[in-house]
C-alpha cells in the first residue's frame, strides 16, 4: 500500500510555512534540506520539518494539502504547535 504525506516545512519558529505533499516524506524532507528544491523552499531557507499526516488515499492527501493551503497563518501556527509546540524539526522521526 502506498502512502501519501502533506507536510509543513519552515526556516524558524513562527517563520515563513510552507505546505506539501508528497509519497515518501523522508526523501522530500532530505530535498528541501539540502537545497535540491528550486523555488520557494529553497529562497526562503525551509530546512525544518515542523509538521506532517500520512494518508494512504492520494485523493484525500491532495484534498487535505489544498484545505491547509486555504488556511490562514495563524491556523497553520496552532495545527503546528498542537503536535509540535517546540517546532523541532521532525526529520529523523520520518524516517521510518
Amino acid at each position: 500500500m502506498k502512502n501519501y504525506f502533506v507536510y509543513i516545512m519552515t526556516n524558524k519558529k513562527d517563520g515563513v510555512l510552507y505546505t506539501g505533499i508528497t509519497n515518501s516524506i523522508a526523501r522530500r524532507a532530505y530535498e528541501h534540506k539540502n537545497g535540491l528544491c528550486e523555488g520557494f523552499t529553497k529562497k526562503y531557507n525551509l530546512k525544518i520539518l515542523v509538521y506532517y499526516e500520512m494518508f494512504n488515499d492520494a485523493e484525500v492527501a491532495i484534498k487535505r494539502e489544498k484545505d491547509l493551503k486555504g488556511w490562514s497563518r495563524n491556523w497553520k501556527i496552532k495545527l503546528i504547535e498542537k503536535t509540535n509546540p517546540q517546532w523541532i524539526d521532525l526529520y529523523d522521526e520520518a524516517l521510518f
